[in-house]
């Protein structure tokens, strides 16, 4: 009989915790219940210290606020040639998106290098090869270890030193407003419903299908 209580005990316990890391049971990874708690719940970020792609030194929070558009946020480095070539791809295919369906006023895309070694210099070759438009699309590097690690906390994002100077990393795309809250996460891959998302998030502006 004390055997049995046990199983069950160990049971419940498992289950508890299963409905914990599920979201409810609503969800079956940490990552998806990432996506669904930020799509229930906005959640304000830490201001951070920024270097861009020009060399020039920005507040995040301050960079948000004073530009005033919406803006589409993801973490990478420019060393890395997996996940991070995949976004930037799918940000070239983005960014003539928002070109097309007259949204450049009113929506940014950011992409901030968690990796300490990336300099403007490197930022910029990166931007250059990513054919950004500056006017869009903006390259910058978490400077300070402590903000970084505040930052990518704050965003839900993981990073794990890997061999050969690289790093393994979660990626997603993120959706920030200008006052500096992270309303929704959405997959790689789905870049369409990310800017059908956005244009919804700004529909008195009124957006081209």
């Amino acid at each position: 009989m004390k055997l049995l209580l046990a199983i069950l005990l160990v049971g419940v316990l498992g289950m508890g915790a299963l409905y914990m890391q599920t979201d409810g049971y609503t969800v079956l990874t940490t990552e998806a219940a990432r996506r669904a708690d930020i799509a229930r719940y906005s959640r304000a970020l830490p201001d951070a210290a920024l270097l861009s792609s020009a060399g020039d030194p920005l507040l995040f929070r301050q960079a948000l606020r004073s530009d005033g558009r919406l803006a589409i946020v993801n973490f990478m480095y420019t060393r890395c040639f997996s996940i991070c070539l995949a976004m930037g791809s799918e940000f070239q295919q983005l960014q003539n998106a928002i070109v097309r369906r007259d949204l450049a006023d009113r929506v940014r895309i950011i992409s901030l290098s968690f990796d300490p070694a990336d300099t403007p210099v490197e930022l910029a070759r990166y931007a250059e090869r990513m054919r950004a438009d500056s006017s869009i699309w903006t390259f910058a590097a978490i400077r300070h270890i402590a903000q970084r690690k505040a930052l990518l906390d704050a965003f839900g994002i993981v990073v794990v030193p890997a061999p050969l100077g690289q790093y393994e990393h979660n990626a997603a795309y993120h959706v920030v407003t200008s006052d500096g809250r992270l309303t929704r996460i959405v997959d790689i891959g789905d870049a369409v419903g990310l800017l059908d998302y956005v244009a919804a998030s700004i529909p008195s502006q009124g957006a081209k299908p």
